[in-house]
């Protein structure tokens, strides 16, 4: 493939004087190319929209979501993955980000690693990828062998395969069940996809994630009722949760936290429900998780 063909490689011809402009004016039109991701993420909605679907139905059974990618893609796939247990108390091996060359190469590039799609294939064997999980395979440019290797092998195991590019036609969404283009066009910097094409992916990711956890039940009403009070600031924004989400006073809503076991979803039903802390957690497993369901809400 001519790689000069690709809108992420293309040069932007608005910024072709970027090293000659003044600081106030560079960062005018960074922003202003940035302002149209957005919009471009938007066009893509019903393609995103089908992979929260296919996500939230492997979550339900017990599957995974797996992201793919090399470099910038990879790490954005990593930091989504991680960010999922803390934020929606999920188990460490229920969002996965595989990163070509390994962890190790979220803070050392390791070249040449995206072009061997023979990794991909031996990262997701070693967690022994299947018929229950989605993988999304990360790829600005649309074409990185990593990807295209990983989504292969993911569709002989079964797996719903879900691809995120920032080209139109793009060579992996031949190897997606539902490929996601969204083409954000030339960078400022030509070709350094960190940019636009990183913001994108970034905004793609957050919706995948967000909307399929909202859809198991982690989330009540707009609050992440399964996050993990791990800290100060985590154990007094359970405690606020808790208040607001019952009406119950901070004392009242701090000690039904404490009964929880700092669970804030537990304490939830407590209230909402009069239950024990061991009622309401009963409760919560019986409705697979859903808080409303299990405050006889729904």
């Amino acid at each position: 493939m001519d790689l000069s063909t690709l809108g992420t490689e293309t040069r932007n011809e608005r910024t072709a004087e970027l090293d000659r402009m003044p600081v106030s004016e560079l960062l005018t039109v960074m922003n202003a190319e940035d302002q149209t991701v957005a919009l471009t993420v938007r066009e893509a909605l019903p393609d995103i929209g089908t992979a929260v679907e296919a996500i939230t139905e492997s979550l339900r059974r017990g599957g995974r979501l797996i992201y793919l990618g090399a470099g910038t893609s990879g790490r954005i796939g990593l930091l989504d993955a991680v960010e999922c247990p803390p934020t929606f108390g999920t188990a460490p091996e229920q969002v996965v980000g595989l990163l070509s060359g390994g962890p190790g190469a979220f803070i050392v590039a390791v070249e040449g690693a995206e072009d061997e799609p023979a990794r991909a294939i031996a990262d997701l064997d070693e967690i022994g990828v299947n018929e229950r999980d989605t993988v999304v395979g990360l790829a600005a440019s649309g074409r990185t062998p990593y990807v295209i290797g990983g989504l292969k092998h993911a569709a002989t195991r079964g797996a719903v395969t879900v691809s995120v590019a920032c080209n139109r036609d793009a060579l992996v969404s031949r190897y997606a069940d539902i490929p996601i283009e969204v083409p954000t066009g030339p960078e400022i910097l030509t070709g350094s996809t960190r940019l636009k094409g990183g913001t994108a992916e970034k905004m793609v990711c957050n919706m995948l994630s967000t909307a399929s956890m909202v859809r198991v039940g982690k989330v009540y009403g707009n609050l992440m009722v399964d996050v993990r009070a791990t800290n100060n600031k985590l154990v007094d924004r359970a405690q606020r949760m808790v208040a607001q989400a019952t009406g119950a006073d901070p004392d009242t809503a701090a000690e039904a936290l404490t009964a929880a076991g700092g669970h804030a979803k537990t304490a939830i039903v407590m209230l909402l429900t009069g239950a024990t802390a061991e009622e309401a957690a009963r409760r919560i497993e019986q409705a697979h998780g859903d808080t409303r369901t299990a405050a006889g809400q729904a």
